[in-house]
């Protein structure tokens, strides 16, 4: 049975209406200055209404509405209505996990630097937010090893009695014995928060004054911590690009249409510097729904637990004072919606677009691959792709990491880490790559449409040259391309180079493109997994050389410790009553094992 509006049953004060179907399920929750007026446009020039409202309005069966005092009450009400019954029809946002950020917590006389993924309107000052759980632990591990903030959650600060390990190994200043005075851990909290703030230029030139200071009194060992200070820094900001000038904190929100749904691209810009991305999907929609799409997105987006920018850019006007007052109530500051005004703002609104757009593009199988088969000059799109980076510590631990991407998606079952014992005490990047082919070859089938290699040229060739030597398949060889960073040579550039074999130049790729962003990310990958197998190697081999050498240690006591302990520092710290009650290590062996680390030390 058809639904029959009757405008005079619905006031004309604000309000939320819940629109049901036949089986008085809720398929859509709105909000409105007017009620009346606003349910009365569903029923009227229906010809005109996008696709998707033409769909709703013949599945309604009843109206409910829900009247407010005004409409800021019914807007707050709308959201929590569609989170809670996720309305078939209403845009709703399916990832809305809370993002990493830094907290400071600046009530504390010894503030402790943590990660946390909750915002609590406690004092704390809170940097971020990281989409990648990863970078953000990198960051925080290489900010502790320089900035020796104190690790320990409260309770275990005010009940220590003798420093931590992170004091012993110059991690921590042992605030919590009062070995350091607060004047001089505050300078150190002071420079953190410079850092994570975005003044990252200012901070390096007073410690480069400093540093020059200390040299000058001979005060040589003040002077290398303050040098480190400054490589840590390096380190954290080079993978963020300088996109604003005025050091402001934005987040840039835009929209792309594709064949199958519209993709909402958001840039999280912090102190002028780009530090992350993220980017959604919703199917069916078009951006004849953009007004619903951006209104939604930000009364779910932006919770009271998130951290709040001061600025938000959107791609056009929509009813942006009531969302403005919701998110300055729940941030308990200013928040301003607004189209973009410069020509910096536009610039970064076409950043977000085509996010939005090459997000949009895989999502919907609009495949990115037939973009790369054009800017690639490819006979057709690569269904496999296989991208490769060789890597090394000082010579040492010589690694090519390799990656696998079918149909545009990550294959993790297929990923590898190719050794190679014959380039040990060797930094010959050519070398190894040279030799991955080798390995490669003997592997055999599936072989890749594309190979994706991080370097530039020079890698490129070797790669090159070692297919032509040794390919004797009746298939062609794969496609070469190489990525290398761009005229900076920093990480995060926008304007990475691409190279193919034949060519003099890079493809003239521009920066934020989408064939650019996809490389770019497959690049990210496969440095991601071959330092992460790095890693793994080193461990294996610190507990094969310290443990393993030990008498009465074998494999499998040695798995045993290392699955208790987790480092060789804590089994020497252990007790030999303490590691008798390791499962599968006897009183016997514990005082053993005891006195072979007492041995060793």
């Amino acid at each position: 049975m058809e639904f029959e509006f009757i405008s005079v049953d619905y006031p004309t004060s604000p309000g939320v209406y819940l629109m049901k179907d036949s089986t008085s399920l809720i398929i859509y929750v709105g909000k409105a200055r007017n009620l009346r007026k606003r349910l009365a446009s569903y029923f009227r020039s229906v010809q005109k209404h996008t696709p998707k409202t033409k769909i709703l309005v013949s599945k309604i069966a009843s109206i409910d509405i829900l009247v407010t005092a005004t409409e800021k009450e019914a807007l707050l009400l709308e959201a929590s209505l569609i989170k809670k019954h996720r309305p078939r029809y209403n845009v709703v946002l399916r990832d809305d996990k809370q993002y990493v950020l830094f907290q400071l917590d600046k009530r504390s006389e010894y503030p402790r630097l943590r990660l946390t993924r909750k915002v609590v309107r406690d004092g704390s000052v809170y940097f971020g937010p990281y989409t990648s759980s990863f970078f953000a632990r990198e960051t925080w591990k290489i900010l502790g090893k320089v900035f020796q903030l104190r690790k320990c959650s409260d309770s275990a600060f005010k009940n220590r009695v003798r420093p931590c390990l992170y004091y012993d190994i110059g991690q921590c200043l042992g605030p919590c014995v009062n070995f350091v005075p607060r004047v001089q851990y505050m300078e150190l909290v002071k420079k953190v928060e410079m850092l994570l703030s975005g003044k990252a230029g200012d901070l390096i030139t007073d410690l480069r004054h400093e540093m020059e200071k200390a040299s000058l009194e001979l005060a040589y060992e003040q002077a290398a911590k303050v040098r480190d200070q400054i490589t840590a820094i390096s380190k954290t900001i080079e993978k963020q690009a300088v996109v604003l000038n005025d050091r402001a904190d934005i987040d840039v929100i835009a929209l792309a249409e594709s064949s199958r749904g519209i993709g909402l691209g958001l840039l999280f810009i912090r102190q002028g510097r780009l530090l992350d991305k993220k980017d959604f999907f919703w199917p069916g929609l078009s951006l004849e729904d953009g007004d619903e799409i951006l209104h939604s997105f930000i009364s779910q987006f932006y919770s009271s637990t998130k951290f709040i920018p001061p600025k938000i850019l959107v791609p056009f006007e929509f009813d942006m004072y009531s969302a403005s007052e919701i998110l300055t109530e729940r941030s308990k500051s200013v928040v301003r919606i607004s189209t973009p005004q410069t020509s910096e703002e536009k610039r970064l609104l076409d950043i977000a677009r085509k996010n939005a757009s090459i997000g949009a593009k895989e999502k919907s199988n609009e495949d990115i691959l037939d973009i790369l088969a054009a800017k690639l000059n490819l006979p057709a799109p690569p269904q496999r792709i296989e991208c490769i980076d060789a890597s090394h510590l000082g010579g040492e631990g010589m690694r090519v990491g390799m990656v696998v991407y079918e149909q545009g998606k990550p294959e993790k079952s297929q990923y590898r880490a190719y050794t190679f014992p014959e380039l040990e005490h060797s930094s010959d990047d050519y070398a190894a790559l040279y030799h991955w082919v080798l390995k490669r070859i003997e592997s055999g089938a599936p072989w890749a449409d594309l190979i994706l290699i991080d370097g530039g040229k020079g890698q490129l060739s070797s790669v090159e040259k070692a297919f032509s030597e040794n390919w004797q398949d009746s298939a062609p060889i794969p496609a070469l391309a190489s990525i290398a960073k761009g005229p900076t040579r920093k990480a995060g550039e926008l304007e990475d180079r691409i190279f193919t074999p034949g060519r003099k130049n890079h493809l003239p790729l521009k920066g934020g493109s989408p064939a650019l962003l996809y490389l770019q990310r497959l690049r990210d990958e496969a440095h991601r997994f071959v330092i992460g197998k790095q890693r793994k190697s080193r461990k294996k081999k610190a507990l094969q050389s310290e443990v393993l050498s030990l008498p009465g240690i074998g494999p499998k006591t040695a798995r045993l410790l290392w699955d208790q302990y987790g480092s060789v520092q804590k089994m020497k710290g252990a007790t030999a009553e303490e590691l008798s009650k390791v499962p599968g290590i006897g009183k016997v062996r514990a005082k053993q094992i005891y006195n072979s680390f007492k041995d060793l030390e």
